[in-house]
């Protein structure tokens, strides 16, 4: 025979640890949150720390004004600067034009040919002649 007190109780402690999960796993969201956002801001540091230490202020200049135009090629062009200084390919700072030069040179492989074919024979069966 149940209490009725007792259910009441029972329901009523029962919502608080509820309530106190739900609260727990809002702080643990939080804080998932806060040290995700503390990676990506390391992250941001490091890369930073690293091409300024390989480029000069007039390449960094130019490859910030490349970030703005087209930020994946910018993007691009970042993350092989910092593979080649992490592989020491980079030993010195890189100047302007030779980041001109590099730029050019992912430019040239990332170029795609098109081309434009015609196809005459469709021309020819258009319904605008068949009228004359």
């Amino acid at each position: 025979m149940a209490d009725p007190e007792l259910d009441a109780i029972r329901k009523q402690r029962l919502a608080q640890l509820q309530s106190q999960y739900r609260k727990g796993e809002g702080e643990s969201d939080q804080n998932n949150q806060k040290v995700k956002e503390e990676q990506i801001r390391a992250q941001e540091d490091a890369k930073n720390s690293i091409l300024s230490q390989i480029l000069d202020q007039s390449a960094r200049a130019r490859l910030n004004t490349l970030m703005l135009g087209k930020p994946e090629k910018g993007k691009l062009v970042e993350n092989m600067l910092i593979r080649m200084a992490q592989s020491g390919q980079i030993c010195t700072k890189i100047g302007e034009k030779e980041l001109i030069g590099l730029l050019e040179n992912v430019n040239s492989q990332t170029q795609s040919k098109t081309s434009v074919k015609f196809d005459r024979r469709r021309a020819a069966l258009d319904s605008d002649d068949e009228d004359l």
